[in-house]
């Protein structure tokens, strides 16, 4: 536990009618925050912290606020390269996390919200999601890659390739798509599957572009997929911070930080997620934009882990209407799909 330093924010959060009524200085301080001790975690936190400073000038103080630094089940199991479906899926990243909110230990807590389980546990809300980073897929390619093809990312991998992830969602579309490449098993912080890449380890791995830009190594990535070609994970890129559901006051700071886009894609892809009921198993991709217009475009796909079978489907819409979209799409997608996928 130590006391929080907020870094500048990047990107200015959505007003609300809220933001400068909110006196939390009138509840106990400091405000416990919880997190994971990954350098991208706390990346997240920061950045999340230095909006509610911006948004509520009574939180500058520097003793305002505490980082409650805990080690989720997930973190503890990144050693021994095991797949997150081998010992309990989703929410593994935030269990403990939860756990801490519960009992009071800590006040809010944030997340990726990709690591977070389409129902919450009672007492606990999803309070606010920030605006989103890039959600693309990076492509890291090892020193035997030949030089990369944005239009054709996969032709710079060998014949036979070994490549690293232990996302079952990136296995089935690379499989799909290079049935002759090799997949291991590659777990680990950002800094660690790097280093591995670059040192030859494997032939190439993946990563999620946006936590490649929030800690300044953007230029790491060598080429970055196309959603077209790769569909990114459901909410990769975005930031989501839980509180206890009876905290009212906090409710209405964090209302006035939260990203209306954010919002709505969050809500279109989480139902997606929730309606095939998907486990870390079943590989599943969900990714929604917002057009000018208001109007929502959300693109799920489900399929085999071996790449075998893929089903991939669009749906537009109102962002007032992202849930129902999700929903509507997921049931679609799970009427199409074999009955294997979800087994």
């Amino acid at each position: 536990m130590h006391k929080a330093h907020p870094t500048p924010a990047h990107a200015a959060p959505a007003t609300g009618p809220s933001a400068g009524n909110v006196r939390p200085h009138m509840r106990s301080m400091p405000l416990r925050v919880g997190t994971r001790g990954s350098p991208l975690a706390l990346w997240q936190t920061r950045h999340f912290l230095s909006l509610l400073t911006t948004f509520c000038p009574v939180l500058r103080s520097m003793e305002v606020f505490e980082e409650h630094v805990i080690r989720t089940t997930g973190d503890a199991t990144q050693a021994a390269g095991t797949r997150l479906a081998d010992i309990g899926g989703k929410g593994l990243f935030a269990k403990e996390i939860h756990e801490a909110l519960l009992d009071r230990r800590i006040d809010f807590a944030v997340h990726s919200l990709k690591d977070l389980e389409t129902q919450m546990p009672p007492g606990i809300v999803l309070a606010c999601t920030l605006k989103r980073e890039d959600a693309r897929d990076a492509l890291i390619l090892g020193p035997d890659c030949a030089k990369p093809d944005p239009a054709h990312p996969y032709a710079a991998l060998p014949p036979g390739a070994v490549i690293g992830t232990s996302s079952v969602r990136r296995q089935a579309q690379l499989l799909h798509a290079r049935p002759d490449l090799q997949i291991t098993v590659f777990r680990g912080n950002v800094q660690s599957r790097l280093g591995r890449v670059r040192a030859g380890d494997v032939g190439a791995s993946l990563l999620a572009y946006a936590g490649l830009k929030r800690l300044g190594i953007g230029h790491e990535a060598d080429v970055l997929i196309d959603p077209e070609i790769m569909l990114p994970a459901a909410c990769q890129g975005i930031v989501g911070i839980t509180v206890r559901a009876d905290d009212t006051e906090l409710l209405e700071l964090l209302a006035a930080i939260e990203d209306p886009a954010a919002k709505a894609v969050a809500a279109a892809e989480r139902s997606l997620l929730d309606m095939l009921d998907g486990s870390c198993r079943t590989p599943i991709g969900g990714y929604a934009r917002l057009d000018d217009d208001g109007t929502l475009h959300l693109t799920g796909l489900v399929a085999r882990a071996d790449g075998s079978y893929i089903l991939r489907r669009s749906l537009s819409g109102p962002a007032t209407d992202a849930v129902r979209i999700g929903i509507t799409l997921g049931e679609q997608l799970r009427a199409d799909a074999p009955r294997d996928i979800f087994a």
